[in-house]
């Protein structure tokens, strides 16, 4: 066999090769190639991350990323273990209306907890009406129905009489009771391999709430379920265990439901 290939069989080998096409056309540029992220062609984690979380507070930012690719509108971001919130989410459940009109109007999508921010009584009662139950489905954190009524404030004030009056759109997950002496036996660094990132931190935020972190990640909001056993605040069926020893935390390990990660205490 001749060790020619023919145009013609070039282009039966690569599908999607327009005929007539000049041939480096589908190649990567190799000038740009170095800065084309893993997971592309999905959208830039990092700046999806940070679509969300600016959501909860900064005008000007959403709109400045929005301003570079409208599709920012519709970003979703999964804080851990499934705790997924859209920037639209972030902005419903803190009382951002500017924010969330903005992103509707870009194309974001809402849901009952935007319209019970926006204060949209008469779509809540249908929304409910035609599913029971939804009044109790939390949204990202595990934040009720109610609160994003509240987070509305004056002109939701229709949503929050009307989700009082059922009497079950403010169920919370449960989070038992921790002193500061027991807060500071679980608090620390915990290491589960050679890497810079293979380490756990357990924290704690201005308001007192434990948080669990990666070493170069975001940090989740953990909540006391049993002595020595935690759970993420978005989250029911994850649990983090911790290996008591002398009134201190020797481990950690994390079951998804089965154990994930073990860590020991640095």
């Amino acid at each position: 066999m001749s060790g020619k290939v023919s145009r013609r069989t070039l282009l039966g080998m690569v599908p999607g090769i327009a005929v007539g096409r000049a041939l480096p056309s589908f190649m990567v540029d190799q000038s740009t190639s170095k800065s084309i992220y893993d997971e592309f062609p999905a959208q830039d984690p990092k700046m999806v991350q940070s679509m969300v979380g600016v959501s909860h507070f900064d005008l000007a930012k959403v709109k400045e990323l929005v301003g570079k690719s409208k599709e920012f509108a519709n970003a979703a971001w999964d804080w851990g273990f499934g705790d997924w919130e859209t920037a639209l989410g972030a902005a419903s459940h803190t009382g951002q209306r500017d924010i969330a009109n903005f992103l509707i109007d870009n194309g974001a999508r809402p849901d009952i907890f935007t319209f019970a921010m926006l204060g949209h009584v008469a779509v809540v009662k249908s929304m409910i009406e035609a599913q029971p139950g939804l009044q109790r489905k939390l949204g990202p954190h595990g934040i009720p129905l109610l609160s994003h009524a509240q987070a509305g404030e004056g002109q939701a004030k229709a949503v929050v009489e009307y989700l009082e009056s059922l009497g079950d759109a403010d169920q919370r997950r449960t989070s038992l009771d921790i002193s500061e002496t027991e807060k500071s036996s679980f608090l620390g660094e915990y290491r589960f391999g050679p890497g810079s990132n293979d380490v756990m931190i357990v924290t704690q935020n201005k308001n007192g709430m434990m948080q669990l972190q990666r070493a170069e990640g975001g940090r989740l909001n953990i909540r006391r379920v049993g002595p020595d056993v935690f759970a993420p605040a978005g989250s029911d069926s994850i649990r983090i265990q911790f290996k008591m020893e002398g009134g201190k935390a020797i481990s950690l390990t994390i079951h998804d439901p089965a154990p994930v990660v073990i860590a020991i205490r640095k």
